[in-house]
């Protein structure tokens, strides 16, 4: 688990195909290493990955098919940047809200726009997300735990204050950027919950008759 509060920008130093999957090597920039142990889990850009190697200033990590299929990792280029957070401890503060570290799908940045000494920017989720996004909720973006200030059908908006932007790699984003999307725990947990008796029924999802049938609407 993590708290979307990123603690360092590292980068990519190596990328080795090996068959489906990929090897990465990532260059830890100013992370503390120095309590990392091997199967450690840290967040890289939202993902969460596992060390199975490491030293002062990197570590290394192998990456599914699975995980290259359904966020950016498999995009990446050697020197990108990324956003890195170690897993959180009982004692750490969580500043964000609760990141599982497992994207649910990859959006695109589609405007980036001056608003003070923020910058507002607009991102598309997949249709399917739109269900979890709620304006003044929580999203992680890249790792990134964020308040969404502005929802219209699946495009939200963000207000990224300036130490956000010095602190991430927000401050590399443009349009067309695609970026990792994991929705609020609480949103993807609460879906399944609604369903009831019906969970088990795969031709079944959320509907508005399920919702009728259970007293949430009139």
């Amino acid at each position: 688990m993590f708290t979307g509060i990123v603690q360092a920008v590292g980068s990519i130093a190596t990328l080795e195909r090996t068959g489906s999957d990929m090897r990465i090597t990532i260059n830890t920039g100013a992370l503390d290493m120095s309590d990392v142990q091997q199967g450690d889990s840290i967040a890289v850009s939202g993902v969460c990955l596992t060390a199975v190697e490491f030293g002062s200033d990197y570590f290394v990590a192998d990456v599914s098919g699975e995980t290259l299929a359904h966020t950016t990792l498999g995009k990446l280029n050697t020197g990108s940047a990324v956003n890195l957070e170690k897993a959180l401890t009982p004692t750490t503060r969580l500043g964000g809200h609760l990141v599982s570290g497992h994207v649910d799908g990859v959006g695109s940045v589609t405007e980036c726009k001056d608003d003070g000494r923020s910058i507002r920017f607009s991102i598309q989720a997949a249709d399917a997300l739109a269900k979890y996004i709620a304006a003044r909720g929580s999203i992680c973006v890249d790792g990134v735990s964020l308040t969404v200030n502005a929802v219209k059908g699946s495009v939200f908006e963000l207000n990224i204050v300036p130490h956000t932007l010095q602190q991430t790699t927000f401050s590399e984003f443009s349009a067309g950027r695609e970026v990792n999307l994991e929705v609020d725990l609480i949103a993807r947990y609460l879906e399944r919950l609604l369903m009831g008796d019906h969970a088990a029924d795969q031709s079944k999802g959320i509907s508005h008759e399920l919702l009728q049938e259970h007293g949430f609407i009139k």
